[in-house]
């Protein structure tokens, strides 16, 4: 759907359809489901433990979905304050930008459904469906860290469902909604150094430093952007010739 550069942001429908949204999730569920159940029938050997001589399947595939996950969740929210602070006007532009930020929003909450439920393929977490769904209901590996993952990972999923309900829920509620994705970021954060295997490397760590400077910097000048705004309206205001009395 071409988006009309003098639109407003909140007039602006959802780049999929809200059947689409669903498709694509159901999808990824059974898919993942699939995977999980069926593969260690037709290729036993993947099913090993982490522990053993080679790393195996499962836990490979996880580990990449969660950062390739983490990596999107990070490029919306970049998107999402590049539109905010005015800075995607001037590159790539605002309705390439509200597409991107959509697209990526939804593309990295399939791969972190698909992130948690490939665990039940491996036998060394031994997850199944009800711990991989029900947040903290996990003992067997860092339930705290796990558990906040999975929260995030709602509240995910509720911030990518409200652009289906925008007008239902008005633009202040939507917008309020909207300020939990810097909630969403920090768990997802905090859950990846504490649950994840890769978080003590150096190229891991280098990735964490520089997303989440790179997103700081883009919300300390999107407040700094807002406050100059607000000055600016009320000299606008200040300097507005005072109206004459009617006769």
């Amino acid at each position: 759907m071409a988006i009309k550069p003098d639109q407003s942001i909140d007039e602006i429908k959802p780049v999929f359809s809200f059947g689409s949204f669903t498709l694509i999730m159901v999808i990824v569920f059974l898919g993942s489901l699939a995977t999980a159940v069926l593969l260690p029938y037709w290729l036993p050997g993947l099913t090993s433990s982490i522990t053993g001589a080679n790393p195996k399947a499962f836990w490979y595939l996880s580990r990449g979905s969660a950062i390739t996950a983490y990596m999107l969740l990070w490029l919306s929210m970049m998107l999402g304050t590049g539109i905010t602070n005015k800075l995607s006007v001037l590159w790539p532009g605002l309705p390439s930008t509200i597409e991107l930020h959509e697209y990526t929003g939804i593309l990295g909450l399939a791969f972190g459904l698909f992130h948690g439920l490939i665990l039940m393929g491996d036998q060394y977490i031994g997850f199944n469906l009800a711990q991989v769904l029900l947040p903290f209901s996990t003992t067997s590996y860092k339930p705290l860290a796990v558990g906040i993952g999975q929260i995030a990972f709602y509240i995910w999923l509720i911030l990518d469902i409200s652009f289906y309900i925008r007008k239902t829920i008005g633009k202040k509620v939507w917008r309020a909604i909207h300020f939990a994705s810097f909630l969403t970021f920090v768990a997802v954060l905090f859950h990846a150094i504490i649950a994840g295997t890769d978080a003590a490397s150096n190229w891991m760590q280098t990735i964490y430093w520089v997303t989440g400077g790179l997103l700081l910097f883009m919300i300390i000048f999107r407040i700094l952007a807002s406050r100059a705004n607000l000055r600016e309206k009320r000299l606008r205001l200040q300097n507005l010739p005072p109206k004459l009395p009617v006769q």
